[in-house]
């Protein structure tokens, strides 16, 4: 599962805006371009404050052009070769340096991933059997090769000979096989691991404490291994993709104690050289011996978490007021709305670094059904009825957003839902729905709170608008609740979740529309956390898991996605989009419409 807080983040940036507390400063290796190598010091005159982690608007979704399909930006910021010198007369920058805001990882353990943000980091420093590339098509990773039996049930995998760990460790069958044992081992605690390897056979016995190994997992010998399925599913390579079916080196997990990841033996393009959260900052380093294509170019890729400073004013001054050279500054960043219409006009020079991509993402409050007032639909058509989501996306997003009227992103490859049916905005049908519910009156309706991940005083625009049109279409008041993301998805994942109804973003881990239908709403997927539950989305969901006819599967999910939208398991919101200003300098620059690994294909170019 790939959640939002930025949302999340893509990447986070949950749905309403949230601030992180300000670092107390660390020294960051290597934060100069120049040999003396000066390091940042975050307590050097900076005084306190907070950076904000982004609005609602910062990670947005795409229209319904293709996920890929760049603006005129993004076309020249990506129009160099992925990995190779930039195009021309250019030449590379002598230091190879990548600074950008980043944002707090829930964890660093690829087993453990639950949200986009942490995933974005795994990415990097991490690989498995399968990953995508620039243009979504999915690709062997640590697998040289793979074949698949007529009948759909056994993958039989080749792994790379020349692939290590980054210590340089070779990476053998039996390292897949202990880490998949471990990501099955209902004493790692994995919150995935259900969603993204229950189908091999023997996972889920072992998750629930019934096996002592996952028995469709074989070593054929050291560079071969098979895994067996419980039945045939087309998207079966795309999950192992998933940051929970990556590699670990079992020494290093095993001697490292539980806080192992924060000096990780890794296998991906680059390793973890700098980790310290608690004053605000992550370093990745190249992987020299990297065995994929194409090769790093970036020598260092600089994270600064909750750094004294607005991102914008160290894109456009530099960061020299925390102890950078002069000159040094953020390469990149992403967008909030605040700053939009200026990166965009036309007559300001930033414009010409913009850079806009849609992403495989949703945003969306989801109803608790199990809970009161949410256990009878009329109640959760009513809400949605209520809410003018265009009007929102306007006030909000100066319609930089296109409003969510389903649940399957725009862009989806292969998918599309053009008779969908939504609910427009009619809040004199919302009084009638609730007139005729159970509850009969708005003034009979108990107490109703909404959830959203963050901390601070304000909860966000995107909240705000939401419970004033509430107070006024419904005379209805709902109060707000943050809970800090850590502890948010937690209680998603209890059996009891107390939430009521509670604000979310979802993006891709792999480009099907599985990934957010049976994912998400099957009654019986452990990511279905508003315990939706209907029988006949099940029986659709079912068999679209098992057919291969790409046209009969689309319309079964079709049906599906209608059905969830007539019982209104959710609210959805709007679909995102990404914003960045690069540096001109920067090449290779793209936005992942799901978390892939992407500063591999990044350089400077002179300046």
């Amino acid at each position: 599962m790939r959640y939002q807080d930025r949302l999340i983040p893509l990447v986070i940036i949950c749905l309403i805006s949230f601030s992180l507390a300000c670092g107390l400063g660390i020294p960051i290796p290597g934060f100069g371009r120049q040999e003396s190598t000066p390091t940042i010091d975050l307590d050097a005159d900076a005084g306190s404050g907070q950076s904000e982690a982004g609005d609602a608007a910062t990670i947005g979704e795409s229209t319904a052009t293709p996920a890929l399909a760049p603006t005129e930006a993004a076309e020249a910021q990506q129009e160099d070769a992925p990995g190779e010198q930039a195009a021309g007369d250019d030449v590379l920058a002598s230091d190879q340096i990548f600074i950008l805001p980043g944002a707090e990882p829930t964890t660093l353990d690829p087993h453990l991933s639950g949200d986009a943000t942490s995933s974005e980091y795994m990415v990097e420093i991490f690989s498995g059997l399968t990953t995508y590339d620039r243009d979504l098509n999915l690709i062997p990773d640590l697998a040289e090769s793979y074949d698949i039996s007529d009948d759909g049930l056994v993958y039989t995998f080749k792994l790379r000979e020349e692939a290590t760990f980054h210590d340089g460790k070779p990476i053998r069958a039996e390292d897949f096989k202990w880490s998949f044992e471990r990501a099955c081992d209902p004493a790692t605690g994995s919150t995935t691991a259900d969603t993204y390897m229950g189908d091999i056979v023997g996972c889920r016995d072992k998750l629930q404490g019934k096996a002592e190994e996952v028995k469709g997992v074989e070593v054929v010998d050291e560079l071969t291994l098979k895994l067996t399925i419980d039945e045939p599913k087309g998207f079966f390579l795309a999950k192992m993709s998933y940051p929970t079916a990556y590699v670990l080196d079992r020494e290093n997990v095993e001697s490292g104690g539980p806080n192992w990841f924060e000096k990780p033996n890794g296998s991906g393009p680059f390793k973890l050289a700098e980790y310290d959260l608690e004053q605000g900052g992550i370093v990745l380093e190249r992987n020299e011996n990297f065995y994929g294509s194409p090769k790093p170019t970036l020598e260092r890729v600089i994270f600064l978490i909750s750094a004294p400073i607005n991102p914008m004013t160290g894109y456009e001054e530099g960061l020299s007021s925390l102890g950078a050279s002069e000159g040094v500054g953020y390469d990149a960043i992403p967008i909030g709305i605040n700053d939009l219409s200026r990166a965009t006009d036309p007559n300001n020079p930033l414009s010409k670094e913009f850079v806009s991509a849609g992403v495989l993402s949703v945003n969306y409050v989801s109803f608790n059904v199990k809970k009161p007032p949410f256990d009878d639909p009329k109640i959760r058509q009513a809400l949605n009825l209520a809410l003018d989501k265009q009007r929102m996306v306007k006030l909000v997003f100066q319609d930089t957003v296109p409003v969510a009227n389903g649940i399957v992103p725009p862009g989806m490859p292969g998918y599309e839902n053009p008779d969908l049916s939504d609910y427009e905005f009619d809040p004199e049908r919302a009084l009638e729905l609730i007139a005729e519910s159970s509850y009969g009156d708005v003034t009979e309706l108990p107490e109703i709170v909404l959830n959203v991940p963050g901390e601070g005083s304000e909860v966000g625009p995107i909240v705000e608008t939401m419970i004033e049109s509430y107070k006024t279409n419904l005379g209805l008041e709902i109060s707000v609740e943050q809970t800090p993301w850590p502890e948010f998805l937690a209680d998603l994942s209890r059996p009891d979740m107390p939430y009521q109804m509670f604000s979310l973003g979802w993006v891709a881990d792999y480009p099907d529309p599985q990934n957010f239908l049976e994912v998400l709403f099957h009654s019986t997927s452990s990511q279905n956390h508003g315990g939706y539950s209907n029988p006949e989305v099940d029986a659709l969901l079912d068999k679209a898991r098992g057919t291969q006819d790409i046209e009969e599967r689309s319309a079964l999910y079709q049906q599906a996605e209608q059905i969830i939208l007539d019982d209104a398991a959710w609210i959805p919101l709007y679909f995102s989009v990404e914003n960045w200003l690069v540096k001109p300098y920067v090449r290779g620059f793209w936005i992942p419409p799901l978390k892939a690994p992407r500063f591999q294909y990044i350089s400077i170019a002179e300046h």
